[in-house]
């Protein structure tokens, strides 16, 4: 099987995923699958609702899986192939864990037209923390700094 076969089968995987998701009634349509040299490592559909975890996307869900399949937090070698293009918040978690590369199917205006619209997050983003919707109020900063300074001294600390 080839290179273009084998993103075809993962992407069918996650497809699949979130269609049965759909069909299972367990959450919205959306799967993700994690692939490693060419072996699934995890797969995980939306599970936002049977969770009751609004973090609970699939493509977290199955960052969250495949870490601890791997036993580790950096998912370098990694492949992530999703059913959607990935929110804001998927999209962070997939960088934070290191994956090589993003396969997806759907795009966000996709979602977008079936209700799953982040254009205000986007939005959000871009915003000054003082103009956005949800207010953010920075409170002692200095009292926090120690734990930074504390972490940058320790030999414990872990870049990722």
């Amino acid at each position: 099987m080839d290179g273009q076969q084998n993103h075809e089968k993962f992407m069918r995987m996650a497809i699949e995923l979130s269609e049965q998701n759909v069909e299972q009634r367990l959450g919205g349509p959306f799967g993700a699958v994690i692939v490693k040299n060419g072996m699934v490592v995890a797969r995980s559909a939306n599970r936002v609702v049977p969770q009751k975890d609004p973090t609970a996307h699939a493509e977290v869900s199955v960052i969250r899986l495949a870490c601890k399949e791997l036993d580790t937090h950096n998912l370098e070698g990694c492949v992530i192939y999703t059913s959607c293009e990935p929110c804001p918040m998927c999209l962070g978690a997939i960088y934070w864990a290191h994956l090589d590369k993003i396969y997806y199917a759907n795009t966000k205006a996709d979602a977008a037209a079936i209700a799953f619209d982040d254009q205000f997050i986007y939005e959000e983003i871009d915003r000054p923390p003082a103009e956005r919707k949800l207010p953010a109020i920075q409170l002692l900063r200095d009292e926090a700094q120690t734990a930074f300074k504390k972490w940058q001294a320790s030999d414990l600390n872990i870049r990722y």
